[in-house]
């Protein structure tokens, strides 16, 4: 069974940092893709950023390159999202999620095979 876990959430405030971690298990870990979205209340989810586990490639949606980056370790079967001087509209629940395969943009706007529980980030002005 495909599980995720997201951790590492909380209330922070603007500029500052926080580092969520998606532990996997039940899978081949580096055959997959592993992914970070997030939704705000009223808003549509967004994709973040993915990482191919097996290559290392990385994709970050245009809202967030340059401030989070997004590294897996692959003997702990997690993967990591550095979040870098954070803005208000950065707050929303972050999940993470996987599919099969490569990392690829086309996924963080269609989704994902897999979910995990969200973990929530606040963002405080």
């Amino acid at each position: 069974e495909v599980q995720l876990q997201a951790s590492g959430g909380g209330v922070v405030q603007a500029g500052g940092s926080l580092r969520l971690s998606c532990q996997a298990s039940g899978f081949t870990f580096h055959d997959y893709a592993i992914g970070w979205f997030r939704q705000a209340p009223g808003k549509e989810r967004e994709g973040v950023s993915c990482i191919s586990t097996s290559a290392g490639s990385t994709y970050y949606a245009d809202s967030v390159k340059g401030r989070f980056t997004i590294s897996s370790d692959n003997a702990k079967n997690t993967v990591y999202l550095q979040m870098n001087s954070l803005k208000p509209e950065d707050t929303a629940l972050y999940y993470c999620a996987a599919d099969r395969g490569v990392a690829d943009p086309v996924k963080l706007y269609y989704g994902m095979d897999y979910w995990g529980k969200g973990t929530q980030v606040t963002v405080s002005s």
